[in-house]
């Protein structure tokens, strides 16, 4: 049975704006809907958190500063950023789950009770399944691919729920778990 959720992680690249490459903050344009998603949660008194790996702040191309103004301006709750480079195996870039632990400790979270909302199944799933939160891919940036060219990758699960978008996944959550009111 779908519980009530306390909060949802939202990947940045390809969930919430753009191709699913990395684009620098100054540069990045939310989708159209993804504001109003955004809104739609907090209304229903769902905290929001930015979840995302952006290896590009390791070699000096951007700062956790330059994403943090971005996620605050959007109004997410907080924002858990792994700034480090893939080949450094540190337990923050998703699919590992310190991102994860760091958010259940600061705000003293259930993930089991938590929604990711990404659309790479090889990060985002995978991360979701280790720490038993509900998974949503959207179809945009990789998601579609995610669903068939890079399906492979993330075999061992399998998304809750397949969304054409953010608003999509969020009207699902807030069906689904009759929001956190």
């Amino acid at each position: 049975m779908f519980q009530e959720i306390q909060a949802v992680f939202i990947d940045r690249d390809g969930s919430m704006g753009g191709t699913g490459h990395f684009i620098l903050p100054i540069d990045f344009s939310p989708y159209p809907f993804t504001r109003k998603a955004l809104k739609k949660l907090k209304d229903h008194g769902v905290k929001l958190f930015a979840l995302t790996n952006q290896h590009r702040i390791s070699k000096g191309e951007a700062t956790v500063a330059d994403f943090r103004m971005e996620f605050d301006e959007l109004g997410f709750n907080d924002s858990f950023i792994c700034p480090h480079s893939p080949i450094e195996r540190c337990g923050c870039y998703k699919p590992e789950i310190g991102l994860l632990l760091e958010a259940q400790e600061k705000y003293y979270l259930d993930l089991k009770k938590t929604v990711i909302i990404g659309d790479v199944g090889s990060t985002d799933m995978l991360a979701s399944h280790k720490v038993g939160a509900y998974k949503i891919v959207v179809a945009t940036g990789w998601g579609e691919r995610s669903k068939s060219d890079y399906r492979q990758t993330w075999l061992e699960t399998e998304a809750d729920y397949y969304a054409e978008h953010l608003l999509d996944a969020v009207d699902w959550i807030l069906k689904k778990g009759k929001g956190a009111k």
